[in-house]
């Protein structure tokens, strides 16, 4: 099935005006993996914690529910407000992934969900190149974050669309598993983990340039 998505061309993005897409930011529209890396091996250092913290890195998630994870002995909410302060000011090595700037660019109902806080996802936007959306939900605005699925939900209410109307771009487990939960449609972005990590999504797309396809294939274009 992917093999036929990607050749679709590029310019199709124009036809995907009138569908509500709710986007993921890290690993969906930029790659940030460096930043993240470097920001948590700062943090073990800082802390005392091993090194190896990295390798057990939940991404997806808010930094203060990983650093809850993975030192529960200290106070995550500082240790969350320090992680994406230091992700905000070093951003080596975050980029647009393939297909984002004309998604933003030609997209109107589109929303950005999540899990960087909203001075965090500026200054990703703004390393990356990438325009600010419209919509861009964050943090902020709610209580319970991925896997739950009240950021996706929040996101649609941005849009004024309702849940099943609406159609996700995840490229992690918890962002999957939010989508799903909230009633939505997920296509899953295998920038970061494979089709079997991501078994939940409805579908699975190597880029963003395979989403026009993908959207027919669902019936919505």
């Amino acid at each position: 099935m992917m093999s036929d998505l990607h050749r679709v061309p590029r310019n199709t993005f124009v036809k995907l005006t009138s569908i509500p897409i709710l986007s993921d930011l890290d690993g969906t529209l930029i790659e940030s993996k460096e930043s993240v890396v470097s920001a948590f091996r700062w943090w073990a250092a800082l802390r005392g914690l091993s090194p190896d913290v990295v390798e057990r890195i939940r991404y997806g998630r808010t930094s203060t529910d990983v650093a809850a994870e993975l030192a529960p002995h200290l106070d995550p909410a500082i240790e969350g407000r320090l992680l994406d302060d230091r992700q905000a000011e070093v951003t080596a090595g975050v980029a647009a992934l393939p297909g984002a700037l004309e998604l933003l660019s030609s997209h109107e109902r589109l929303a950005i969900v999540t899990s960087a806080p909203w001075r965090l996802a500026q200054s990703r936007l703004r390393a990356a190149g990438l325009p600010m959306p419209r919509h861009l939900a964050t943090p902020e605005l709610w209580v319970r974050g991925k896997p739950d699925p009240e950021p996706f939900l929040k996101g649609a209410a941005l849009l004024g669309a309702r849940p099943e109307e609406c159609v996700v771009l995840e490229d992690a487990p918890a962002g999957v598993e939010s989508g799903r939960r909230a009633g939505m449609r997920v296509i899953a972005i295998l920038t970061s983990h494979t089709p079997e990590q991501l078994h939940d999504a409805t579908m699975h797309i190597r880029s963003l340039h395979e989403l026009p396809a993908a959207l027919a294939k669902l019936g919505l274009l």
